[in-house]
C-alpha cells in the first residue's frame, strides 16, 4: 500500500509479551487521556489473545454463502441503514473514504466508498465478509466499539496491526430501543483524511438509523419525543419513549437514556405516572388536538421537559376509548406537575380569529370536507398550510385515524420513493408484507399531508399518480398491492402552473391534486394580527406557568404599532418566535415593551418614524419581485435657470426605484446597497408607486 512505510519486520519485530504492549504513537490529534486508556487496554487484549503486530493476519473473508447468511440475518438493519450511509457518504466522497456496516460479531455486511480507496481498503480485507473483531483484527474502530459499546476513534498507528497503520477509524455502535447492539457504523478513511467532525457524522448516523429501528418495533403504540428544550424536539436530539397502552415505558432511544440519566433496564421499570407524573389518557387528551402545543412537564429531580406524544396508527381508534376511560380512573395525583392549559376550540374554527378572509377560506374548506375532494393549500413560508391542514382533518370523520405528513423538499430524492410507497422485507415475497409501510399505507383510514409537493421528484409523481387513481399502493420489491384509503391534502409556495410549464411538475397529476384551492392569506394581509399576538402570547404564559396559569403581560402600544406596521416575511412563524423571546426577556412582567422585542426585528424600524401605522392593504414581502422602475434619465449637464425643481422625495424616490431595477426587483438586494430597511422601501413605494404599476 502506498501509504505504508517500507520496513524491515524481522528487525523491527519487538519481542512478544508486555513489550509489545506500547503506547500509541499518534499523539498529533492531542486526544484526551481517557481515549489513550481505552487504546493501551486494547492492545492489552490483544496480546492477551495472542496476536502479533507484524504477522501476516487472516485476510480471508467469508464465503458467498455465508456472506448471504449473515446478510440475510440482519436484513432489517440493512434495510435500516443502507439509506442513512448514503447520506453519510455524500458528506465525505471524495475524500479517500468509505462507509462500513457491520453486524453485531464484526462481520462486514455492506460498505459503499470512493472507488480506489475501497481497492486499497481491500487489501486488508476491509469489505463485505471479512471479521474485524478484536480477536480477529486486533485494535480497531469497529472491533473497539464492540467491546467498548460506546463510539470509538482509532487513528493510524493507534491500530494493533501495522498493516492497518494507514486507515484512520470513527466507528458508533447501533443500540435497539432496549440497549443490545445491533452492529456497528463505522466511516474508514486515508490516515491524512482525518476531521475531528467526521465521529459526529457517525454519531449522528447511527442514532438515525436507532430512530428508525424504534419507529419500526413500536409504530403500534405511543411514542412520546422530548427535550429540555422544546425546538430541539424533531431533531436528532430529541428522547423519544415508546409508551404502552398502560403507560409503561417499554422502549427508549439513546437521547432519552442520556437525558433520563438511566440504563434501559432502569427505564423499563418506569411508568408514564411515575417518570412524567402523567399518563396515557392525559397525554391522548392533549394531543387529540392537531394544534396542540407541547406539553411541559417535570421530573422527579425538578428538570423540566418539553413533550410531543404521537399516536397514528389506524389500531389506536379501538384502544383510545379504553386509554381515555383508564385516565379518568387514574388518581388525580398521576398528573400531578402538568403545566395547566386554557381549553380552546379545535379544527378550523381554532384558525378564525376575526380576519374575514380566513374566515371564508375556513367556511370554503368545511364545504368540501368528507367529500373526498382532494385540497391544495397555497400560500407563503409559514403562513399556516400545516396547521390548516391538520384542522381539516380535526374536522373531518377521519380525525381519530391518523394524519401524516410528508415534506416532498425535505427528504433526499434516492430515499423518497421509500419513505412515500414503503420497502417490502421479503424481497419480492408479499407473504411477510411490508417491513417499512411508507407513508400512504400508515395514512390508511386518515389523512396524507404532502407538503411542498411542487418539489417532489418527476418519478415519484408518476408513481404517486397511479396510487391516487387505483388507490392500491405497491411497495418497493413487493408482489402485491395494498388496497388505501386517504384524503389527500397537498401544500405549496410554489406556482405549479410555472413548474407544469417548464416540465418540472406533471400536469394530470396537478388535476388530479387540485381539487380545490385554499389560498392561505400571508400574514401582512391580516386583520387578526393583533388578536393572533394575544392569543400566542396567552398561549407561552400558560405553557410557562409554575401554578396556576397567571394572566398574560399585555403587550404596549408601542409594541401593537409595530407588530401591526411589519411587513412578516416569515408570517406567522416569524410572528411566534419574535413574541417568544419578547416573553422570555420580558421576564414575568406585567407588559411587553420595544426593549424586550428582538434586536433584528426593531432594526427593520430604525430609520422609520414610530408613530406610523400600518396600511390595511398590507406591505409586500421580503423577497417579492415588484414592477420594474423606469430607467433612469442620461445624465445631461445642470441648467438651473431651465431644469425643473426636483424635490428631494422625488430624488430620493428615483435612486430607490434604480437600485431596484438593478436589482433585479429583489427587495432584500436593494434594501442592503441603499443601507436602509425593507420596510423603507414598502412604504415609499406604497405612496409612490412607479407611474402605471399598481401600488403594492
Amino acid at each position: 500500500m502506498s501509504a505504508q512505510l517500507p520496513i524491515d519486520i524481522a528487525s523491527a519485530r519487538p519481542r512478544r509479551g508486555h513489550d509489545e504492549v506500547g503506547r500509541p504513537i499518534a499523539t498529533a490529534l492531542q486526544l484526551p487521556s481517557d481515549h489513550v486508556s481505552a487504546i493501551d487496554a486494547s492492545h492489552e487484549r490483544c496480546v492477551a489473545v495472542g496476536l502479533s503486530r507484524f504477522e501476516s493476519p487472516d485476510h480471508s473473508p467469508l464465503g458467498r454463502s455465508d456472506l448471504t447468511v449473515a446478510r440475510e440475518r440482519n436484513l432489517r438493519l440493512h434495510t435500516h441503514a443502507a439509506p442513512v450511509m448514503e447520506m453519510l457518504f455524500e458528506q465525505i466522497v471524495h475524500t479517500q473514504s468509505m462507509v462500513v456496516l457491520c453486524d453485531a460479531i464484526g462481520t462486514v455486511i455492506h460498505a459503499i466508498g470512493d472507488d480506489d480507496f475501497l481497492a486499497r481498503a481491500s487489501k486488508v480485507a476491509l469489505q463485505p465478509g471479512a471479521n474485524w473483531s478484536e480477536p480477529a483484527k486486533g485494535t480497531n474502530a469497529v472491533g473497539t466499539a464492540l467491546v467498548a459499546e460506546t463510539p470509538t476513534l482509532v487513528h493510524a498507528d493507534e491500530h494493533f496491526m501495522h498493516a492497518n497503520h494507514f486507515l484512520t477509524c470513527s466507528a458508533a455502535p447501533i443500540l435497539d430501543p432496549r440497549g443490545n447492539i445491533l452492529g456497528v457504523l463505522d466511516v474508514s478513511g486515508d490516515k491524512r483524511s482525518y476531521h475531528q467532525h467526521t465521529m459526529a457524522l457517525v454519531k449522528m448516523s447511527a442514532r438515525m438509523i436507532e430512530n428508525h429501528w424504534l419507529s419500526d418495533d413500536f409504530r403500534h403504540v405511543m411514542r412520546v419525543h422530548f427535550h429540555l428544550r422544546p425546538g430541539y424536539i424533531g431533531t436528532l436530539m430529541e428522547g423519544i419513549l415508546a409508551v404502552a397502552l398502560d403507560g409503561k415505558l417499554v422502549g427508549a432511544n439513546r437521547s432519552a437514556l442520556d437525558q433520563l440519566a438511566m440504563s434501559g433496564a432502569a427505564l423499563r421499570m418506569q411508568t408514564l405516572a411515575s417518570l412524567f407524573g402523567t399518563s396515557v389518557g392525559a397525554l391522548v387528551d392533549h394531543f387529540r388536538s392537531p394544534l396542540a402545543m407541547p406539553l411541559a412537564l417535570r421530573l422527579a429531580d425538578g428538570r423540566e421537559m418539553h413533550l410531543v406524544a404521537r399516536f397514528n396508527w389506524p389500531a389506536w381508534q379501538s384502544a383510545m376509548p379504553m386509554a381515555t376511560a383508564r385516565a379518568s380512573a387514574e388518581p388525580a395525583a398521576a398528573a400531578r406537575d402538568v403545566v395547566p392549559r386554557r381549553d380552546a376550540p379545535a379544527g378550523l374554527a381554532a384558525l378564525c380569529s376575526g380576519d374575514a378572509h380566513l374566515q371564508a377560506l375556513a367556511d370554503k374548506a368545511r364545504r368540501v370536507i368528507d367529500r373526498d375532494i382532494p385540497i391544495l393549500i397555497v400560500g407563503e413560508t409559514g403562513s399556516g398550510k400545516e396547521t390548516l391542514a391538520r384542522a381539516i382533518h380535526h374536522d373531518s370523520q377521519r380525525a381519530r385515524a391518523p394524519f401524516v405528513v410528508v415534506d416532498c423538499a425535505a427528504i433526499p430524492e434516492s430515499l423518497i420513493e421509500a419513505e412515500l410507497f414503503g420497502r417490502d422485507e421479503s424481497n419480492g415475497g408479499a407473504a411477510r408484507g411490508p417491513a417499512a409501510p411508507g407513508k400512504i399505507v400508515q395514512a390508511h383510514g386518515g389523512t396524507l399531508f404532502l407538503d411542498q409537493v411542487g418539489e417532489m421528484p418527476l418519478p415519484v409523481q408518476a408513481h404517486l399518480l397511479r396510487v391516487l387513481q387505483e388507490r392500491q399502493v405497491l411497495a418497493l420489491g413487493a408482489a402485491e398491492a395494498l388496497p388505501v384509503d386517504v384524503a389527500l391534502v397537498c401544500a405549496t409556495q410554489q406556482p405549479l402552473k410555472e413548474r407544469i410549464e417548464v416540465q418540472a411538475f406533471r400536469e394530470d397529476l396537478y388535476y388530479r391534486l387540485n381539487g380545490i384551492t385554499l389560498r392561505l392569506p400571508p400574514l401582512r394581509a391580516r386583520s387578526d394580527i393583533m388578536a393572533l399576538a394575544e392569543g400566542i402570547v396567552a398561549n407561552l404564559a400558560q405553557r410557562d406557568a409554575r401554578g396556576p396559569a397567571a394572566a398574560p403581560p399585555a403587550l404596549a402600544s408601542e409594541v401593537a404599532a409595530l407588530l401591526q406596521r411589519h411587513a412578516w416575511p416569515g408570517n406567522l412563524r416569524q410572528l411566534f418566535n419574535v413574541l417568544r423571546s419578547a416573553f422570555a426577556m420580558a421576564a414575568g412582567a406585567r407588559m411587553i415593551r420595544r426593549e424586550h422585542l428582538p434586536d433584528d426585528f426593531l432594526d427593520d424600524f430604525l430609520d422609520e418614524p414610530g408613530d406610523e401605522v400600518r396600511s390595511a392593504s398590507g406591505d409586500a414581502p421580503a423577497n417579492a419581485v415588484l414592477p420594474p422602475a423606469e430607467p433612469l434619465p442620461a445624465p445631461q449637464a445642470m441648467d438651473n435657470t431651465t431644469a425643473p425643481q426636483r424635490s428631494l422625495v422625488e430624488l430620493e424616490l428615483e435612486l430607490i426605484r434604480g437600485t431596484l431595477d438593478a436589482a433585479g426587483g429583489n427587495i432584500s438586494a436593494a434594501a442592503k446597497r441603499l443601507g436602509i430597511s425593507r420596510n423603507t422601501i414598502y412604504r415609499k413605494l406604497r405612496w409612490n408607486p412607479p407611474r402605471g404599476a399598481t401600488p403594492v
